[in-house]
């Protein structure tokens, strides 16, 4: 007995996983998402395995891998012959990024909270975060 394929239309697929319905038609575009079937009135059926990869390339886009990392970690599982290992180096370098970006923002942050405290916020054009602005540029 053959079992009943679930079916969806892209409303119902952006409904379920988060994704603007828009998106979805761009992932299809730049080939991170199969090309769904479609009915006999030609409209599009979204089934489990779209379900599945697009919930993968939310989650990834959540934790900051680009659209590239995505596609290259997908390459791997889409051919089957890749290792846990090839998957964590490849989550490593991204970490190491994410890290490095981190650090970056926190900097940006003590800088802007230094910046901030020396402005009393008062009524008048003078204003040392302008001043500071100006003055970083110069070498």
């Amino acid at each position: 007995m053959k079992t009943r394929q679930m079916r969806m239309s892209r409303g119902e697929l952006a409904n379920q996983t988060g994704v603007n319905s828009e998106t979805i038609r761009y992932y299809e575009k730049i080939a991170l998402m199969p090309n769904p079937a479609r009915s006999a009135g030609g409209h599009r059926l979204y089934g489990q395995p779209h379900l599945k990869r697009l919930s993968f390339i939310r989650r990834s886009r959540e934790l900051g891998f680009t659209l590239q990392e995505i596609r290259e970690l997908l390459q791997l599982v889409d051919g089957g012959d890749y290792t846990c290992a090839e998957v964590r180096d490849r989550t490593v370098v991204h970490l190491d990024d994410v890290s490095r970006k981190i650090r970056d923002l926190q900097k940006m942050q003590r800088t802007l909270k230094s910046m901030a405290s020396k402005c009393d916020g008062g009524l008048v054009p003078d204003c040392p975060i302008v001043d500071a602005l100006f003055t970083a540029c110069i070498s």
